[in-house]
């Protein structure tokens, strides 16, 4: 995700400086213009009163670290620097990082997203903002640019919190679909026409649409991990924890998630559900 969000801002003519742990994804985005940075503290430049610095990281432990760490990016001169975290983690991290960043003079918006790597190219992605008034106005000239559609529901940890239903409804969506396309499988039916029989009704959906002949056809083709998916959905299932809220759906579809982790699928597109109901002839 880190890389298309820095494709679209360099096509739109930000000026970018980008760092990563990963030297190739660093090379290539530098090679579309991108200024590089040997460590998250240097991506803000030093004494940067309206320094901007967006996060697209895989876990709280991580941006805590990228964040907060001895060469993290609030490591030196934070005072007046925005953060973005825009990865998609537990709302009670977020709002314990927003309050770090504040007593240090930063800003923290999370803006976790939904859309992919494809919405962000197209400046197309759904954006779920959680901070304060002042810092969610100074972040939107540049959320602007990747987003359609923006909404601020509230202070630091909102925006996580609404991401974590849109994974709950996609995760368990996903589930579904699943099981509807191994039934469509096993009659030998055609995906497309079926996807128009659907069309228009009750069952009618963006999912649907999206992802229904992909899962019928096995399509592993990457859209979106697995292993993501646990990861959402366990951020989900323990705020539900604390809040006393019962999710015996999404505990079920987590669980689905997490046997095909440990049957080796982690790393595959969402479409490896499919590996769930019968062993399957997948395209790459």
């Amino acid at each position: 995700m880190g890389s298309a969000i820095a494709r679209r801002l360099l096509g739109c003519g930000r000026a970018v400086r980008v760092h990563d742990i990963r030297p190739e994804a660093v090379a290539e985005l530098a090679r579309d213009g991108a200024a590089t940075a040997q460590s998250p503290a240097l991506l803000s430049p030093l004494g940067a009163a309206s320094g901007t610095v967006i996060l697209s990281l895989n876990t709280a432990e991580i941006v805590e670290q990228v964040a907060f760490g001895p060469d993290g990016v609030l490591s030196r001169a934070p005072d007046g620097v925005l953060v973005i975290d825009m990865s998609s983690i537990d709302p009670g991290r977020t709002r314990e990082f927003a309050g770090r960043a504040g007593k240090l003079g930063a800003g923290w918006v999370d803006a976790p997203l939904s859309g992919g790597a494809p919405g962000a190219e197209r400046g197309e992605l759904t954006l779920m903002l959680g901070g304060e008034e002042e810092h969610v106005a100074r972040a939107l000239p540049v959320l602007g640019v990747l987003a359609s559609r923006l909404t601020h529901l509230g202070p630091a940890g909102s925006g996580q919190l609404v991401k974590s239903v849109n994974q709950v409804l996609v995760g368990c969506g996903f589930a579904a679909l699943a099981e509807a396309a191994a039934l469509v499988r096993s009659a030998g039916l055609p995906p497309s026409q079926v996807l128009t029989a659907l069309s228009g009704g009750r069952a009618d959906s963006a999912l649907l649409q999206e992802f229904f002949v992909k899962f019928a056809e096995a399509d592993l083709s990457p859209t979106g991990r697995i292993s993501n998916m646990v990861k959402d959905l366990d951020a989900a299932r323990d705020h539900a924890r604390s809040a006393g809220v019962p999710l015996p759906v999404t505990t079920a579809v987590a669980e689905l998630h997490r046997w095909l982790t440990a049957a080796g699928h982690g790393d595959a597109d969402n479409a490896a559900l499919m590996h769930y109901y019968a062993p399957l002839e997948v395209r790459p």
